[in-house]
């Protein structure tokens, strides 16, 4: 979640003055420095959970649950399922 900082609190004087000549009094985003932008989901740990339960989707299908079973359990669709089934299994084969 992105959070409002005082500019007050990070920034001298003299910069706030500059930015002032742009724009007074508004809110104004400053993007992240390349190379330190982050993954979606790897903050808040979406991206983790995510693996996770496309992991379990992957082998209670290889343990013989039906595809329209799983989209049941999950909430998803059956095309969705079948589509982390793929990448699942395309992850497993690769990494042998």
């Amino acid at each position: 979640m992105m959070r409002y900082v005082k500019a007050k609190k990070v920034l001298p004087k003299e910069i706030i003055e500059i930015i002032q000549e742009y724009v007074d009094g508004e809110y104004i985003y400053i993007p992240r420095k390349s190379g330190n932008e982050k993954a979606w989901g790897e903050k808040n740990g979406t991206r983790s959970s995510l693996k996770q339960r496309n992991s379990e989707i992957y082998i209670k299908y290889i343990n013989n649950i039906s595809i329209k079973e799983l989209a049941r359990l999950y909430f998803l669709s059956e095309h969705s399922i079948r589509r982390i089934i793929n990448q699942e299994g395309s992850l497993r084969t690769s990494s042998i």
